[in-house]
């Protein structure tokens, strides 16, 4: 089985204001961004299991020129709350790494 970080040259996450969290896919290739960026993993319903979010809410964009796929789901709570654990978002996208992709 073939994980993201296997096809990928950078996945990052970050905050998209105090209200949403985005992800940035970039695939390793062209051969590589046709063949995964529309696979299930990269769902909206697979992001709502893997955030807890709903997946009617998740925006995902596809932007071949950069070979790249942008995922933006909203956060449970504003940035920078009380229950904040990850101010900036930059450590969301650590659990998409060894999500199976094929």
């Amino acid at each position: 089985m073939i994980k993201l970080r296997d096809v990928c040259r950078h996945v990052r996450s970050k905050q998209a204001g105090p209200f949403w969290i985005t992800f940035d896919i970039f695939f390793n290739g062209r051969e590589n961004f046709e063949r995964y960026s529309d696979c299930a993993a990269l769902s909206p319903g697979q992001f709502a299991r893997l955030y807890g979010t709903d997946p009617e809410q998740v925006k995902r964009v596809a932007v071949p020129d950069l070979e790249m796929v942008k995922i933006s789901y909203p956060r449970a709570t504003p940035q920078g709350g009380m229950v904040e654990r990850d101010m900036h978002a930059g450590q969301q996208y650590v659990r998409l790494l060894d999500v199976m992709v094929e």
